[in-house]
């Protein structure tokens, strides 16, 4: 059972116990690495991010998914005028979504990407649970191409550094792939981007939603974030161990 057959006061709920725990709102967060999949299994997990955010820094959200496919299009954006989830409809973000078309020709308002079951709809459960007053934006990765992820990255950057924007990324590593997990971190810790790269495009990783991964490290790397994983919860949580946030931006106009 995922999120979306969750009610309200069960999201909120958890979202209540996880910021008991670390008992802060950052206004600073700029990006969240977001399990695929929202389940029973890592329902907790995503709690200790998304009750991290303070919501009324945000005007717009863009939710950013890897397609399981490549496509013709290869960056395909939902044609709707909303989504709507058993919490309501959340407004799309027009003009944004038609700036990303405006900064490259990848970029398309095209439906082939789009059904019912992307995790859009599990990250907007959360994000409708903590406001009322958003727009989003869908966004699909349909071809594993670095060159299409680095300029994915670079749009991103250049169109929401200076926005009210949330990003959230949708990816995730199971919870017992540990060794593997240690293994990304320490080719981040050295700030080895060519080396993650190889390495995810290896056919070792095991990690779904690779591009949406690479795209959202490129992102801060390039806003000089601070990225925090949740590492430290490894008995205590199950579910993705990509969970995480990305705060304290240092962008120099």
């Amino acid at each position: 059972m995922n999120i979306t057959s969750y009610t309200r006061e069960q999201i909120k709920e958890g979202l209540d116990k996880a910021r008991e725990r670390h008992n802060e709102q950052n206004e600073n967060i700029r990006l969240l690495f977001s399990p695929v999949q929202i389940n029973d299994d890592n329902f907790d997990r995503a709690c200790e991010i998304y009750s991290r955010l303070d919501m009324s820094s945000y005007d717009t959200v863009v939710v950013v998914e890897s397609h399981d496919e490549k496509l013709d299009k290869k960056l395909p954006m939902a044609s709707n005028t909303s989504f709507e989830t058993p919490l309501g409809e959340v407004p799309v973000d027009d003009y944004m979504r038609n700036e990303f078309c405006d900064e490259d020709d990848d970029f398309f308002i095209h439906d082939e990407a789009f059904d019912k079951n992307i995790s859009l709809f599990q990250q907007l459960m959360f994000l409708q649970t903590l406001s009322d007053d958003f727009s989003a934006v869908s966004l699909q990765i349909a071809d594993t191409d670095p060159a299409i992820i680095k300029e994915l990255a670079y749009v991103l950057e250049e169109v929401l550094a200076s926005r009210n924007a949330l990003i959230v990324f949708c990816c995730e590593l199971d919870n017992e792939r540990k060794e593997e997990f240690e293994k990304v971190l320490n080719i981040l810790d050295a700030d080895n981007q060519s080396g993650l790269m190889n390495y995810l495009n290896s056919g070792q990783s095991h990690i779904k939603g690779t591009t949406s991964f690479i795209a959202g490290i490129i992102v801060a790397q390039k806003w000089g974030l601070d990225l925090n994983f949740l590492k430290g919860e490894y008995e205590d949580y199950s579910g993705s161990l990509l969970t995480a946030y990305a705060d304290r931006q240092r962008v120099i106009f």
